[in-house]
């Protein structure tokens, strides 16, 4: 298979080429299994972020990143669910379409995570963003629990999102043409 070699964080790696359709390619970016990736890119993201009081991500490839900048700045995380759980309690609901995804996504925060954002400066944590779909439904969620975002990182932005003044990410990836 195909791959792209970059270096992030300080660290080299090559990420290997799927299609998303006949035109296009993306590098996939998984932090699963990767403990030094996620340690360096969380430690990076750190030194850029603006405050906060909370970090939130999506289930479920942020979640190594949003627990070790949690971990790092002492700092609590919450993390938005894909299903609805039997414990969340007036769950908030919102939809996604990602490019990763083929199908219509929804997000969910019980209220107990909401009051966690309540009334907080929260910061969004992703691996990466593409279309920026998934982050403004993750802004939605974080809007409707009464939480202000203060800020958005991720470890890569791809394609156009490079381009965007509104996030903090640490390289950009290209996107693969045919």
């Amino acid at each position: 298979m195909a791959s792209y070699k970059m270096k992030i964080a300080g660290l080299e790696r090559e990420l290997t080429l799927y299609p998303v359709n006949d035109e296009l390619d993306i590098a996939a970016f998984i932090m699963f299994s990767d403990v030094e990736m996620t340690v360096a890119c969380a430690q990076e993201l750190l030194k850029k972020a603006p405050d906060f009081d909370v970090i939130v991500t999506a289930e479920a490839k942020g979640i190594p990143l949003a627990y070790e900048m949690a971990r790092q700045s002492g700092k609590q995380y919450v993390v938005l669910r894909k299903s609805v759980k039997v414990y969340m309690k007036n769950p908030i609901e919102v939809s996604v379409n990602s490019i990763t995804t083929h199908d219509e996504q929804k997000l969910y925060l019980g209220d107990e995570d909401a009051e966690k954002l309540r009334g907080k400066r929260v910061l969004i944590a992703d691996d990466v963003i593409s279309t920026g779909e998934s982050l403004l439904t993750i802004e939605k969620v974080v809007e409707e629990a009464g939480g202000t975002v203060v800020g958005r990182a991720a470890v890569l932005a791809e394609g156009e999102a490079k381009d965007r003044d509104d996030i903090i990410y640490l390289e950009p990836l290209p996107l693969f043409f045919k």
